[in-house]
């Protein structure tokens, strides 16, 4: 009984011994943990400064995603001998010069990606590696200040695919009209007097013209987390058919020197590529019972995309 009531004691004892000592290091622990955040917050205020001075900045991060299988006799699903994998790159790149009176802001933006399921019982079917998503953008926007938040602009932007159809279609936007910032890491541009130079083959469906083009993008670094939000309209004045829009949302979270973890997801928008699409679909039917597709009896259907991967900043 003796040496039970000592146990007991002794365990007591250890146990408040060891509240005791976590107390105290959670006591000198958060002094530090506010001098951190002071820190943080004096290094964020001197790389805003950074920023602000004249000069060209350059910068660029990139995802890359990659999924790779391969099964063997695998009876439970419908095609048992099986090897898929996707990859996906992603870059984004920038290079921007500030000065007293004016601004000249470039930025690129690549998106590719490629899928394969190769279904070793079809001797017929495709092994190789496909295209599956392809985007190409880059635009140079120059501004003359008129004020610290208004400028007059032009700005010229060209999109296109590089993998499969390079500028077929291609878009060429090319305007004039006013910039505004807000504040530093966003930048609104607003050109009423823009035309958009469509390139294809298919001069059925694409057809150029006069319109609008609204440009939003925001760009922001918050410790280890930075983020990318660009918006990129086209409205036509002679039809809305003719319209179009890109919406590019990048995050990414670093984990260790330069490497990280990131996602990119993407919306557009764009009715002349839906139409020919329809049209090669439809061509594809031996007796269509449907009438013939146009831009009155379809649909502006949204596309999308996505891609979750390891980044690298540099």
């Amino acid at each position: 009984m003796k040496r039970i009531f000592t146990i007991t004691i002794a365990l007591l004892l250890s146990v408040g011994i060891q509240a005791q000592t976590e107390e105290e290091l959670k006591a000198e622990q958060a002094p530090k943990n506010a001098e951190i955040k002071k820190l943080q917050g004096e290094v964020a205020a001197l790389q805003a400064q950074i920023d602000a001075l004249p000069g060209w900045k350059y910068g660029a991060f990139g995802t890359i995603g990659a999924n790779f299988s391969r099964f063997n006799d695998w009876y439970s699903q419908g095609n048992p001998n099986v090897s898929s994998g996707n990859i996906g790159i992603t870059g984004n790149v920038f290079a921007n010069k500030m000065a007293p009176k004016y601004f000249w802001r470039n930025s690129l933006n690549v998106n590719l990606g490629w899928v394969k399921f190769d279904d070793k019982d079809d001797p017929t079917d495709d092994d190789s590696f496909r295209e599956a998503t392809d985007v190409f953008n880059i635009s140079s926007l120059y501004g003359y200040k008129l004020s610290e938040k208004l400028a007059i602009s032009t700005l010229a932007e060209y999109r296109t695919t590089v993998l499969n159809n390079f500028n077929d279609p291609g878009y060429l936007d090319i305007g004039v009209g006013a910039t505004w910032t807000p504040i530093a890491n966003l930048v609104v541009v607003v050109h009423p007097l823009n035309y958009n130079f469509v390139f294809s083959n298919t001069e059925a469906v694409y057809e150029s013209s006069l319109g609008a083009k609204i440009v939003a993008d925001y760009t922001r670094q918050i410790g280890k987390i930075a983020f990318k939000s660009n918006l990129s309209a086209f409205q036509s004045y002679k039809s809305n058919d003719y319209s179009n829009f890109t919406w590019i949302n990048s995050f990414n979270y670093k984990l260790f020197n330069q490497i990280g973890v990131g996602f990119e997801f993407g919306l557009r928008g764009n009715k002349q590529e839906t139409l020919a699409y329809e049209l090669g679909q439809y061509a594809l039917i031996e007796t269509p019972i449907e009438p013939e597709p146009t831009f009155k009896n379809i649909d502006n259907t949204i596309q999308t995309y996505y891609l979750l991967g390891l980044t690298y900043s540099f």
